[in-house]
């Protein structure tokens, strides 16, 4: 088997250190796969505002499709516009109430 420097292995997204889904490849955006998982990540991208999805980058790093409009830090992505350079751990402990996966995560804590 020859090795191919121009495949690498698919990224495994994790939300605040637990992990819940691979990424393919088969969506365009870190923000679309999230979407697809059911995670609500606020965003406000398809109604032209920018920065709204900002999301904390525990580990990892993401490459951008299109350049952000909005400044950001280190640690920080715009999953609009972004996919996973390597495995990633996004930080979602945030108390939006729009926050779907907190909001399951916290029913199962609360219920066991």
């Amino acid at each position: 088997m020859t090795y191919n420097r121009h495949l690498k292995k698919a990224p495994i997204v994790s939300l605040n250190g637990e992990p819940v889904l691979l990424f393919n490849q088969q969506q365009h955006t870190l923000l679309e796969v999230l979407e697809i998982k059911k995670v609500n990540v606020f965003s406000e991208c398809r109604r032209g505002f920018c920065g709204a999805c900002k999301t904390k980058i525990i580990s990892g790093k993401v490459s951008y499709i299109t350049e952000p409009l909005v400044e950001l830090e280190a640690d920080e992505c715009l999953p609009c516009c972004c996919v996973p350079d390597s495995n990633i751990d996004l930080d979602l402990t945030t108390d939006e109430p729009s926050n779907i996966y907190v909001q399951q995560r916290r029913h199962l804590l609360v219920t066991m």
